[in-house]
């Protein structure tokens, strides 16, 4: 299982998403370019102390994420507001990769036609959407919940 964020807007959600990785024991893939300078010393002041405990792999470009991900042959799953199927309905796999869009803009639609399936979280009526960690931190939630993925805690 893998938490991948396409061109992040805001270095807070950022920081608050590979806490979450750290936490939960996923890695976390970074697809640039960020809508904030990113370096190595931004993202360690991001996660704060996580920053050592997360496992984090950053990508140039979406065409350079799309090689790796092939490489690595896990699904490419688009939690979007433009999805047909609900989250808690579909059947994760454990090598799965939960992409997240940009939270000023989401994906564009190479992106969408890229991903392999594309997911919503049921909302409220009237309300649009929520904070990209928020949403990441539901999404592997459930499917490390299907795949038995939670970090086992010590005997």
């Amino acid at each position: 299982m893998r938490l991948a964020l396409f061109q992040p807007d805001i270095p807070q959600n950022l920081g608050a998403a590979l806490r979450l990785g750290a936490c939960l024991g996923v890695p976390v893939d970074i697809i640039e370019p960020c809508g904030f300078p990113l370096s190595d010393k931004a993202v360690k002041r991001a996660a704060m102390d996580y920053a050592a405990k997360a496992e984090v792999q950053r990508h140039d470009s979406w065409a350079k994420f799309l090689q790796t991900l092939r490489l690595d042959s896990g699904r490419l799953l688009l939690f979007t507001t433009r999805a047909a199927e609900p989250y808690g309905q579909f059947a994760f796999q454990h090598d799965d990769v939960l992409l997240m869009g940009r939270e000023s803009a989401g994906v564009p639609d190479d992106v969408h036609a890229a991903a392999d399936a594309r997911l919503f979280i049921p909302l409220a009526p009237g309300a649009r959407s929520l904070n990209v960690v928020t949403a990441a931190a539901m999404a592997l939630g459930e499917a490390l919940r299907q795949t038995d993925g939670f970090p086992k805690p010590p005997a």
